[in-house]
């Protein structure tokens, strides 16, 4: 099981949402290298194309990353390299032209930062499009030389629970609700982490409840408040995933030094 160090900094406690995404086009090899050089770990997306290959990328299309209508589970690898996904709508030209990155880039550029961790997340469009085995075969095969670094995540429940039956990986579950049902979900699956974003949590901790308890970690996502992150570290919550890195380094950077 994949647990974080009790003697670590605050800022090692920071996951960022598809890198530093504030400053560069998410899930790009630039927005994923500047979170890693913040000492954060990364989150990432997946999906599969219709090579078979990995496409680091939130949306199944690359209409709002590229600007162009092509749908990224039937594009082949070997067109990608016409594409960039340097996010017009919010950088227009500035980032231009932005490679298509692919799993394998990824991994390579974590593997220079042996601390970090990395949470993979397989999108549920290529598990529903593809199949979980078609799907999930490969991508383990793939992780396994980063079992050490990497954490695959994934909303889909089917998608985690073969991943824990034929790998060694670190899984986590994305919750889609906060009840009863994905309680007992949760015990039954016993992933490594449990990941929710903070907002389905607000009404159970105004009943002063705790998260529920297990043998997993708790990874909450969704959170730019620096103050915020520091209360739901200091009870007990493992991993804060933030859209907003570098504010929210700076910021604990600086709580640590006085």
């Amino acid at each position: 099981m994949s647990h974080l160090s009790d003697n670590s900094t605050l800022i090692s406690h920071l996951v960022a949402h598809r890198g530093d995404m504030t400053r560069y086009p998410e899930n790009t090899l630039l927005a994923l290298h500047s979170a890693l050089q913040s000492g954060a770990h990364i989150e990432f997306d997946l999906q599969m194309n219709a090579t078979g290959d990995f496409v680091v990328i939130h949306d199944d299309n690359f209409k709002r990353t590229a600007g162009i209508n092509v749908s990224v589970l039937e594009s082949r690898s070997e067109d990608l390299s016409s594409i960039s996904v340097h996010q017009p709508s919010l950088f227009l030209q500035n980032f231009f032209p932005q490679p298509v990155p692919m799993l394998a880039d990824v991994l390579k550029l974590l593997a220079s930062y042996p601390q970090a961790k990395a949470f993979v997340e397989i999108k549920e469009e290529s598990l529903f499009y593809r199949g979980i085995d078609t799907t999930m075969k490969p991508l383990l095969e793939q992780l396994a030389p980063y079992f050490q670094q990497c954490v695959l995540i994934s909303f889909n429940f089917n998608a985690i629970a073969y991943a824990k039956r034929y790998s060694d990986l670190s899984v986590g579950w994305v919750l889609k609700k906060y009840n009863k049902t994905h309680l007992k979900w949760a015990l039954q699956l016993q992933p490594d982490f449990l990941i929710c974003n903070q907002h389905k949590l607000l009404f159970k901790q105004t009943h002063r409840q705790q998260p529920w308890q297990g043998d997993w970690q708790w990874m909450l996502y969704d959170i730019l408040d620096v103050e915020k992150a520091i209360t739901y570290i200091k009870q007990g919550i493992s991993l804060i995933e933030t859209g907003d890195i570098q504010p929210m380094v700076q910021a604990l950077q600086q709580k640590e030094a006085r």
